[in-house]
């Protein structure tokens, strides 16, 4: 069975956005990882995306008490 790979924190995402797009902005991604390097970035992006929602969810409901 394979396990399955646990998600990043949002600090750990963010970073390795960061790295993509230095391998990007340096021209050091050759076009064979273009793809892979682009789709790991975009749901990278969703999950940042999502647990800043989930947290301003969180402080509103918090603020609303």
């Amino acid at each position: 069975m394979a396990k399955k790979q646990q998600e990043p924190s949002y600090t750990e995402a963010i970073a390795e956005i960061e790295r993509i797009l230095g391998r990007f902005r340096s021209e050091e991604m050759d076009v064979d990882s273009l793809a892979a390097e682009v789709k790991r970035a975009t749901e990278l992006i969703a999950l940042c995306k999502a647990r800043l929602h989930k947290a301003e969810e969180e402080v509103n409901q918090i603020l609303e008490a």
